[in-house]
């Protein structure tokens, strides 16, 4: 495995962990009883961030 696959699919593991953390974040803060729209805002980086670097793994393995 060369070095550009393995940044590839380091890339897709961290967007993956991260839309993960995201969405179980926004579960969480759904169901619990707390008003406050901080947890809702870091869900929603989390998210984008997630989404943002699954896309740059897709380009980056479309390009090799």
């Amino acid at each position: 495995m060369d070095l550009r696959s393995r940044r590839i699919d380091t890339v897709r593991r961290l967007g993956t962990v991260s839309l993960a953390a995201g969405f179980m974040t926004c579960l969480l803060t759904n169901s619990s009883d707390y008003d406050g729209i901080r947890p809702q805002i870091l869900a929603a980086f989390l998210i984008l961030t997630g989404i943002g670097l699954r896309i740059e793994a897709a380009i980056l393995e479309r390009t090799r």
